[in-house]
């Protein structure tokens, strides 16, 4: 693996590795001897990868799998908001490995990228205790291969058609990841941040099912909030707030400049 030029001319290190437990494990070990990064750890393969609340992320060689260590990137309070930096990121890093599938590339709250509706790659953000804030950004991107029977669609490049290696995809990421944190400027930017994501957002003024961790329902995805939890018009005209779930599209729909809410037969 090589870092983008301007990543290597800005300071960002970079850690490469055969076969790892997990990028983002190797990633938080390195926070907890210290180190500040910012600092990639990429693997070939990983034998325990982890996704979203502890679920296992098949990692079989061929795919990317990468961790971005960063030190004090924001006050506490807007870290979370990295899941959004981060998707962007690998939304334009895929978009230009393979411009053939950029239009039908589309991102999924909380953190996910989609391709034609079908998820190709996933973001998991984790902390390391201590002072200052240290955020591990770990990022899988089905390349080669992708999981089959799961409860969302997933599907990877080679599915699509598209023979690319993670080592020209980590570059990509490389520099926009650095395009990405700039815009967002510790959160100071998150507005423009926020509005790039929504952008691309699937299921935007659509019908969604939400899945809390003690409730499940169904309503339209109207926004983000100021932080990026989602709101959602639920029947009654009531907005819930979720600040952390699992979201599934029951139909696509997007908003216009205007704010009205248009289908995205593109995002089925």
């Amino acid at each position: 693996m090589e870092l983008a030029p301007r990543a290597a001319a800005a300071g960002v290190g970079l850690t490469a590795c055969a076969a790892v437990a997990s990028t983002n494990a190797e990633a938080l070990a390195c926070a907890r001897r210290g180190e500040r990064g910012p600092l990639w750890i990429t693997a070939l393969s990983q034998t325990a990868g982890r996704g979203r609340r502890g679920r296992a992320w098949v990692s079989e060689p061929g795919n990317l799998y990468a961790s971005l260590l960063l030190a004090d990137p924001a006050p506490v309070d807007r870290a979370a908001q990295l899941s959004f930096v981060a998707a962007l990121a690998v939304h334009d890093a895929l978009a230009r490995a393979v411009p053939a599938v950029a239009p039908r590339l589309a991102l999924k709250w909380p953190n996910d990228v989609l391709v034609d509706g079908a998820k190709i790659a996933g973001i998991l953000l984790e902390g390391a205790p201590g002072t200052p804030l240290r955020v591990v950004i770990g990022i899988g991107v089905n390349l080669r291969h992708h999981p089959e029977g799961t409860e969302y669609p997933a599907t990877s490049l080679a599915a699509q058609g598209a023979n690319v290696s993670p080592e020209a995809v980590f570059s990509d990421l490389s520099a926009a990841m650095l395009d990405r944190l700039a815009r967002w400027d510790r959160g100071d930017g998150f507005a423009a941040t926020r509005a790039d994501w929504l952008a691309r957002a699937t299921g935007f003024g659509g019908e969604v099912r939400v899945r809390m961790q003690d409730l499940e329902f169904t309503g339209r995805f109207v926004d983000l909030d100021p932080g990026g939890r989602l709101l959602v018009r639920r029947a009654d005209g009531s907005v819930t707030t979720v600040a952390a779930g699992d979201v599934f599209p029951l139909g696509s729909g997007r908003c216009d400049d205007s704010g009205t809410a248009t289908r995205a037969a593109d995002n089925r």
